[in-house]
């Protein structure tokens, strides 16, 4: 539908996202392990570490040796494996543009559970769609819906770059972009059901983030927050009835 490029927003809490930075750090490095794995070694990684819906409802039982972790800790370790390369490329492309503003506002602790749950509620609504499906469901796109859904009520104002249709570059309102984006997972959903692409997960995405935004931001931070605008100089004219005092000069320390 459109690619994200570049927001000009600077963070006004934190110094630097690192837990975005990790985030994305963390799915790449995990990427590239299984990718140059065997291909037995990644359908093993694929079934012991995505989430299956009748594995985690015990109508099915996973064979021992692909159980790398216990079922339910695959509500989150399975937002951290990806298809292919573009799968995993637009997944971080977004958590960039997007994920260093949501991680300003909450804090870097809350930011990172506030991702992690929204993963969460991404699994749990794909699998409360199709509780029988025996199909391994990876991807981080859950959590990348609900940091988009938290960027579009902090900062719909703000204006981003995108590129339209892959291809017409833009620079518009984030809530243009944004509300299109959301109502088009949740259009997929209603129509395509579950095929290759889980729109369940991001509509759990979405709503969670929706919620969590709210608890989770700082005090301080205000909600559908309007373009930062940098404001213009002023000068103030000197009183023309009034002669300025002639600065003394100040004393000079050390050596010049």
């Amino acid at each position: 539908m459109f690619i994200p490029l570049h927001d000009a927003n600077s963070l006004k809490r934190i110094r630097l996202q690192y837990v975005t930075i990790g985030l994305i750090l963390a799915n790449v490095i995990i990427y590239f392990l299984t990718s140059f794995s065997s291909e037995q070694a990644q359908i093993a990684t694929v079934y012991g570490l995505g989430y299956i819906p009748s594995v985690v409802f015990d109508t099915v039982d996973l064979p021992p040796d692909l159980e790398l972790v216990p079922e339910d800790l695959t509500y989150i370790s399975y937002a951290f494996l990806h298809g292919d390369i573009f799968h995993l490329g637009g997944n971080m492309l977004f958590l960039w543009v997007f994920g260093d503003n949501v991680e300003d506002a909450l804090g870097h602790v809350k930011f990172l559970i506030f991702y992690l749950l929204c993963a969460i509620a991404g699994a749990l609504l794909h699998g409360l769609v199709a509780p029988d499906s025996q199909v391994p469901l990876i991807g981080a796109s859950g959590a990348i819906a609900g940091v988009v859904t938290a960027y579009l009520i902090l900062h719909p104002r703000v204006k981003i770059w995108i590129l339209a249709f892959a291809r017409i570059p833009l620079r518009i309102p984030a809530y243009i972009a944004l509300v299109m984006w959301i109502l088009f997972q949740f259009a997929m959903f209603g129509i395509a059901g579950e095929e290759q692409i889980s729109w369940a997960c991001h509509v759990g995405g979405i709503i969670a983030g929706a919620i969590l935004v709210v608890i989770l931001r700082s005090r301080d931070v205000p909600l559908f927050d309007r373009e930062i605008v940098t404001p213009h100089a002023v000068v103030v004219k000197q009183p023309s009835a009034v002669r300025p005092v002639e600065a003394e000069p100040s004393p000079r320390w050390g050596r010049q």
